[in-house]
């Protein structure tokens, strides 16, 4: 009796759950289309009977390919024949075969109906196969290099995809902050589009350095919306990128191998997501390793003043990053660091603490006069970041522990989140490293694991703060850390290793989960907001009576009129007082609305203020609607239920819902909602109601 391997009935088993599973979602599609059989339509039925013989057939090719191999390979070599006879017309295939799934699922209908995972994974394994084995050469179907090349190249078809997604036109804000913030960028270069002074302040919460990569589409003139949204998505793409291509300078020049190493670097990065300011940081970090210092030590000075005015808990992170290459990144033979090694680790880890930490204090007192040495020393002890701020910082709100663990806010909690996207990585380098494929000595190993055990920390810290642990994105400075560890492996002995397929089946398994693991979310995100006009049709094919739970954006009939009242509303506002937009500030950015600017009490800043529990600052807002200043308020819908830890940020909402909802409320009174597009507008009470007992 012929016995099967573990891989053989393992590789069968997830064939049948797959198959089993994509059919039983396509059933869920076909079944309630009409009632010429059962409760299929007569399209339907076939289109379906199709699928289940398609499904059959490719479970009996699987267990052909896994259980007779040699004669599999036997019957493929036409396809292998025709495929290297025609390799011209395999580019085109391979071309056709990477952006068909993405088209099917992100830019027809089609990807809103079939969004169960198990079709979608189908989906998927079909593409890697069709990829793979047009990519491979010679007399193989599929050989390693190419496997791998298709896993990286459809994971990151797949999100780059999502990361255009919401590249349009659509006037109103498509995400809680996704307006303002497009607001936020306009100020640094397109103050003039708001008739405001020069000297007037506008304060935005943002840093400078995300200011200004944010801002620059607002340099040119008459730009659109949809032109800085495509700019947001690019910057989702591109900063990774240029940290993979600036890895590639310090490598050898293998363009095709390390093209696929930018491709892993965006993925593994953009399980961030990473706001783009620190990548670039990150991308001029790695371009300095090994540099000439009279470059890397003014360049690294840079990187870290630059990663600090953009967010103050990078300040360290360059300096930190660097000393991790320069001294883990050594090769050595005679299992010592040699004296180059160590002085350049230290001379640039130095420097990159000096830009983050020391030059902020110290470039203010370019513009300040002083009158002693003391003076000197106690401006530069109380500017730029200093301990006081730091803990005034972690401490001014409140820290969600619970947030490490499972939530309704962020379903695998920060812990599981993280761990799922780097374990993958930690094993294939844990393994590198005990092989001896990569060699490491004492010294090495505590430049790699003190940076990352510091920025895991704080990572940590940060994701629990009232306002975070949604995503992984406060464990920035760790991803790029892993990814720096990866780099270190890949060029001291884990290239040969990877590409020469020298590795256990476990090992290959675990290289493959981590290529898997950052598609996993993108492909199952992959969908279109832009077929409203198809709503019936949609909501017979996925048995929904919801419209809503597609969250399709509204047709351009229902924007314009939307668009007119608002304006109609403003306009008849105005002469009895200001006209505040704590909200959907981004209409008047673009002139969708023609109203003066009120720069005060914007929407994020409110609920920064409100999580940090600031009175002073809301006793202005109050006494501002206490006194009707504003003739109109244009908003969110203001709700007053308060919730708990149970709902996706809860404790966020009760913030909103005691400093502004309620407050608001009580002075002012809706007018109008625009439910499709998600605007109140309200107006001041004819009779003010007394407010006392509700003001916080």
């Amino acid at each position: 009796m012929r016995r099967f391997s573990v891989p053989q009935i393992f590789s069968l088993l997830i064939s049948a759950i797959v198959l089993i599973g994509a059919g039983v979602e396509f059933h869920r599609v076909a079944w309630g289309t009409g009632e010429a059989v059962g409760q299929f339509s007569p399209r339907w039925l076939i289109l379906f009977a199709v699928f289940v013989l398609f499904s059959l057939g490719l479970f009996a090719g699987v267990s052909f390919a896994v259980l007779r191999r040699e004669e599999f390979l036997s019957v493929s070599q036409k396809f292998i024949s025709l495929r290297n006879k025609f390799s011209a017309v395999s580019w085109a295939l391979e071309i056709l075969t990477l952006i068909a799934p993405v088209w099917f699922l992100q830019r027809s209908m089609w990807g809103i109906v079939f969004d169960g995972v198990s079709f979608r994974a189908l989906l998927w394994a079909l593409t890697i196969f069709l990829l793979s084995s047009f990519i491979t050469r010679g007399n193989s179907l599929i050989e390693w290099k190419p496997f791998l090349a298709s896993l990286i190249l459809t994971s990151s078809a797949f999100t780059i995809a999502v990361s255009l997604q919401g590249v349009t036109d659509y006037p109103f804000s498509q995400a809680w902050s996704e307006g303002n913030r497009i607001w936020d960028y306009s100020i640094l270069f397109g103050r003039e589009r708001y008739n405001i002074a020069d000297n007037q302040d506008i304060y935005v919460l943002l840093d400078p350095g995300r200011m200004l990569v944010g801002g620059l589409p607002f340099l040119i003139p008459g730009v659109t919306i949809e032109a800085v949204r495509f700019w947001m998505g690019l910057m989702l793409i591109i900063p990774y990128f240029l940290v993979g291509l600036a890895a590639y300078v310090v490598a050898e020049k293998n363009v095709r191998i390390w093209f696929l190493m930018i491709l892993w670097v965006f993925l593994f990065l953009r399980q961030g997501p990473i706001h783009p300011p620190l990548v670039l940081a990150a991308a001029l970090t790695v371009f300095l390793w090994r540099k000439p210092l009279w470059l890397a030590i003014p360049l690294i000075i840079y990187a870290g003043n630059f990663a600090a005015a953009s967010r103050f808990t990078w300040l360290f992170a360059p300096g930190l990053w660097i000393g991790m290459l320069e001294l883990a990144g050594a090769s050595f033979s005679t299992g010592k660091l040699d004296r180059t090694a160590w002085s350049r680790s230290i001379a640039l880890g130095l420097s990159g603490a000096f830009g983050g930490y020391l030059l902020p204090k110290l470039l203010p007192l370019l513009n300040r006069p002083v009158e002693s040495v003391t003076d000197v020393s106690e401006q530069i002890a109380n500017s730029g970041v200093n301990s006081e701020f730091i803990a005034y910082a972690v401490t001014d709100q409140p820290l969600l522990w619970y947030r490490l663990l499972p939530n309704p806010t962020y379903g695998a909690g920060i812990l599981l989140g993280l761990l799922i996207a780097v374990l993958p990585v930690i094993i294939v380098l844990v393994w590198l490293a005990a092989s001896k494929k990569w060699q490491l000595n004492i010294w090495q190993k505590l430049a790699i694991l003190g940076p990352l055990l510091a920025f895991l920390v704080v990572g940590l810290i940060a994701s629990t703060k009232i306002g975070g642990g949604g995503d992984l994105h406060n464990m920035d400075m760790f991803l790029i850390g892993m990814a720096f560890t990866a780099f270190i492996a890949w060029i001291n002995g884990g290239k040969d290793v990877v590409l020469k397929n020298e590795m256990p089946l476990w090992v290959r398994v675990t290289l493959i989960a981590s290529l898997i693991v950052p598609a996993v979310t993108p492909l199952r995100q992959l969908r279109s907001f832009n077929y409203g006009d198809e709503l019936n049709m949609i909501m017979v094919l996925t048995d929904t009576t919801d419209p809503k739970a597609f969250d399709m954006l509204p047709d351009s009939v229902t924007v314009e009129e939307a668009l007119q009242e608002i304006q109609a509303f403003v306009d008849e506002a105005q002469p009895r007082g200001d006209v505040l937009f704590i909200d959907q500030r981004q209409l008047l950015t673009f002139g969708y609305i023609r109203a003066p600017l009120i720069p005060e009490y914007e929407k994020k800043v409110l609920m920064n203020e409100a999580l940090s529990t600031n009175v002073e600052y809301f006793q202005s807002f109050y006494r501002d609607l206490a006194s009707q200043r504003f003739s109109l308020i244009v908003t969110e819908p203001l709700r007053t239920p308060v919730k708990d830890s149970s709902y996706e940020f809860g404790e966020e909402n009760n913030a909103w819902v005691k400093w502004v909802s309620i407050p608001v409320l009580c002075y002012y009174q809706e007018i109008q909602t625009f439910k499709e597009v998600n605007v109140q507008l309200l107006v001041p009470k004819a009779v003010p109601d007394d407010c006392s007992e509700y003001l916080p």
